[in-house]
């Protein structure tokens, strides 16, 4: 029989509903049971493309005796990261402190009082590598809650400061210097990875943020050589267009292959501004097949965007995506011998996974970013279009089919943007379909921008990133159309996250507003990792409209966000990269505008 999750909109709790486990979603139904029975919340965090999140659901889940011991003892519960970020990384920061490590799955145990004592991340279902198993682990919590609560919830009183983010932090006084950016450059200059481009060692990520900055700096040999360096990579769908969220080797050669939506908004705006950096028509064909990935595979009928593919299909991570010789020259027939030594291809493969039952299974890569011998584009296409037509006859990965309003404004942005760039109207327009759709659906009964929308229905109040996001891509779709209706979009919502977020003592933005569900902390989330915080984005964006607009009010909300950071971003520069550049921004003499300015002569 289903669990209360089978009535949820968001597909990752949706993949939980026919658990034997008695899921409630976060919210009140579940915080009131806890405090009523005196039981301990469970509270199991995901998301739908992710692989350990399967595996523990198999391995535990789904086992009736393993459910039976987490019904038994604990209010269990169930949190779609991606649509409750502000419990995300609450639980995640508990988790972090109690363990040196996160990730997910993220498993945390609190008290009735939503106060953490005790986390981790994957468990598997027996004991292996010094790793206790997840039966174990419930037994053990459940006996300490039955013989020490109250000392427990003292322990959990103690954490409640620490779980508040940056939210302690203190305006610095010290002038905002420009070469602070210098010495952040020169910073992940000592990280940069100079035979495989990128920054340190595996896993490694694609920081679209830190190459932006680097790029507004000047810099040419770190950013050029990692834009190719991924363009070229198995990270990058050679043949269907699109990023992996990261690869798991130094080369970029072999992904995790789930595709999220966010990584590819980022990293198209930054192959749009590496083609307008470096004159590299390389990069500029990267970003316009991103820009098609999205429009092709992950826009819905109302124009949003879809979340993130799945790592997995029929149970495999990679499957969908790998090719054996054999098959490349079963498809290609005489072509087969060009192709392969273009894409990399060879007996042994590159795609050593042990869950795999066949060998010889290859990643796809492009040669010829690294040696500079591409094939002629027309060659190319022939070779994509045939092993695409192929590879949609495969069991496709599974498809996380919300819209997140954060993540579809940083699309907005990139279509936005390389629609204005490249003279293309199709992506113009593309964005502004996608701006109207959240503009009109994402919104409550009273006004006010929503977060989540699937199935019709939208919910969930918005954070600041929502806000944030949202006012840079109306701003770059002014800047794209000069069409006065989205400034006057940007100068609303402006004023409504300056209202609901700002924080009026120590400057800069909560992640949650004044008036939505409180947590057992209020925080500020500061770090541009995996995408730029929303105190980043909304430096950005204030910077950004002080400018078009002439009013001071947004700049000194911005330059609120810069004070509490301007001294630490430049010292951990990785984590830091938008608002690295929402500094340089602050410092740099005024642009020119591009469009008339309603109300502004």
């Amino acid at each position: 029989m289903p669990n209360a999750l089978a009535a949820e909109s968001s597909p990752y709790l949706r993949q939980h509903a026919e658990n034997p486990v008695d899921w409630l979603a976060w919210g009140p139904a579940a915080l009131e049971r806890a405090r009523a029975e005196d039981k301990p919340l469970l509270v199991s965090i995901g998301y739908s493309s992710c692989h350990w999140c399967h595996v523990m659901e198999r391995e535990s889940f789904e086992d009736p005796r393993t459910a039976a011991l987490m019904n038994e003892s604990f209010v269990c519960v169930k949190v779609d990261r991606e649509e409750r970020p502000d419990v995300d990384a609450l639980y995640m920061e508990a988790v972090q402190g109690m363990t040196g490590r996160g990730g997910w799955p993220l498993n945390v145990f609190l008290t009735p009082e939503q106060l953490p004592f005790y986390g981790g991340t994957y468990f598997p279902p027996d004991p292996r590598h010094g790793m206790p198993s997840w039966t174990q682990v419930l037994q053990a919590i459940s006996e300490s809650w039955e013989q020490n609560r109250e000392e427990i919830r003292a322990g959990g009183e103690r954490l409640r400061d620490r779980l508040s983010g940056a939210a302690h932090l203190m305006p610095s006084t010290q002038p905002i210097a420009a070469g602070a950016l210098d010495a952040a450059a020169n910073r992940l200059g000592e990280t940069f990875d100079r035979r495989h481009g990128g920054f340190g060692g595996a896993p490694k990520f694609p920081q679209a943020s830190v190459i932006e900055f680097l790029m507004l700096r000047g810099e040419s040999e770190m950013t050029l050589a990692t834009l190719r360096a991924m363009a070229g990579g198995g990270i990058h769908d050679q043949i269907g267009g699109g990023f992996s969220r990261y690869s798991v080797d130094e080369a970029w050669t072999v992904p995790h292959f789930e595709k999220m939506l966010y990584d590819n908004a980022l990293l198209a705006r930054a192959y749009l501004h590496g083609w307008q950096a470096f004159d590299d028509e390389d990069l500029r064909e990267v970003c316009v097949d991103t820009l098609e990935w999205a429009l092709r595979e992950m826009r819905g009928p109302e124009g949003g965007f879809y979340a993130a593919l799945d790592a997995d299909s029929e149970g495999v991570e990679g499957r969908f995506y790998v090719w054996t010789v054999a098959e490349l020259r079963e498809v290609l027939g005489e072509e087969a011998d060009a192709a392969i030594a273009w894409l990399g291809l060879t007996d042994e493969g590159n795609f050593l996974d042990p869950h795999h039952p066949q060998p010889g299974l290859n990643v796809l890569q492009d040669r010829g970013f690294s040696d500079g011998g591409r094939p002629e584009r027309s060659f190319r296409e022939r070779v994509s279009t045939r092993l695409l037509a192929v590879r949609s006859q495969r069991v496709r990965p599974g498809l996380d089919d919300k819209r997140l309003t954060s993540w579809n404004a940083l699309m907005i942005t990139a279509l936005a943007e390389a629609g204005a760039a490249l003279a293309e109207p199709r992506f113009i327009d593309a964005a502004a379909r996608c701006a109207d759709f959240v503009l009109e659906q994402l919104r409550d009964e009273n006004g006010r921008l929503l977060r989540t929308y699937n199935n019709g229905e939208a919910k969930l109040g918005a954070y600041l990133e929502d806000h944030a996001f949202l006012l840079e891509a109306l701003l770059a779709l002014f800047e794209a159309t000069c069409e006065a209706r989205w400034y006057e979009h940007a100068m609303a919502l402006a004023e409504e996250m300056i209202a609901r977020f700002a924080d009026p003592a120590q400057g800069g933005f909560f992640s949650t507003s004044s008036d939505g569900e409180a947590l057992v902390a209020r925080r500020k989330e500061v770090e541009d990792t995996p995408i730029p915080s929303g105190s980043s984005s909304a430096a950005m964006g204030l910077l950004r409209l002080a400018q078009i607009s002439g009013e001071e009010e947004y700049e000194r909300h911005a330059v609120s966000v810069l004070r509490l950071l301007h001294e630490v971003a430049p010292q951990h520069p990785a984590a830091f990269g938008h608002l690295l550049q929402a500094i340089h921004w602050y410092l740099s003499p005024a642009r020119p505008l591009a469009c008339p300015v309603p109300g502004r002569t």
